[in-house]
């Protein structure tokens, strides 16, 4: 497994917003979208290509093409799908799946209330999406869903705008296979299992719900 983390001055301007407590959810889910953008242009650096030839309008061209396996993105609900939109502006033939978690604030663990999967994952390769890489548990109980569902560890990639330093102990535990995109990694996680300094509850300040 690698930990990226992705230094763009566009991406960490824009997550310096994200993290003020003043910025409101119109501008918050805005951000979230452009700097998830900005990471799949990142992120899709290394995908393969093959050669093609198209007419121009003074004659034909040679040029290159998305070539081998298709994209899967699949946000982890909720907070996850403020970050489709940017990625479909890049790769609007993706298909897109959800897999919805909630954390129980007591023990701190996943609990499963949604799953809606494409069939054919084995053949693709995948976005997990979750703007927040806390505990790590959530990420984990994700990556295994996708698994189960035919998802190759090697073709996961798991998007995040923060991490902590034991989200990615424990979903490197989990799978070491899978490879994690980040803005950022915090310093800490505090008693609630939230991420130090953070910006918060990512999808209360997505949506409105503070």
């Amino acid at each position: 497994m690698s930990v990226t983390v992705i230094d763009h001055p566009l991406i960490q301007h824009k997550l310096t917003l994200m993290r003020d407590r003043s910025t409101g959810p119109k501008d918050f889910r805005e951000l979230l979208e452009e700097i998830a953008m900005l990471m799949a242009y990142e992120v899709t650096r290394s995908i393969a290509l093959e050669d093609i030839q198209v007419q121009g309008p003074l004659g034909p061209c040679d040029g290159k093409t998305i070539a081998g396996k298709k994209l899967g993105v699949i946000p982890i609900l909720r907070a996850g799908l403020g970050m489709v939109g940017g990625i479909l502006r890049l790769v609007p033939n993706a298909k897109v799946g959800h897999i919805g978690l909630y954390r129980d604030e007591t023990t701190l663990q996943p609990v499963e209330y949604y799953c809606k999967l494409p069939e054919d994952l084995a053949e693709r390769d995948i976005f997990l999406l979750d703007p927040m890489l806390a505990t790590g548990g959530s990420a984990a109980a994700a990556v295994e869903f996708v698994k189960k569902r035919g998802a190759r560890s090697k073709n996961i990639k798991f998007l995040c705008l923060l991490c902590s330093p034991k989200g990615i102990e424990v979903l490197q535990k989990s799978d070491p296979d899978v490879d994690i995109y980040t803005a950022s990694i915090d310093q800490s996680l505090n008693e609630r299992g939230y991420i130090l300094p953070g910006l918060g509850d990512a999808g209360d300040r997505l949506f409105g719900t503070m």
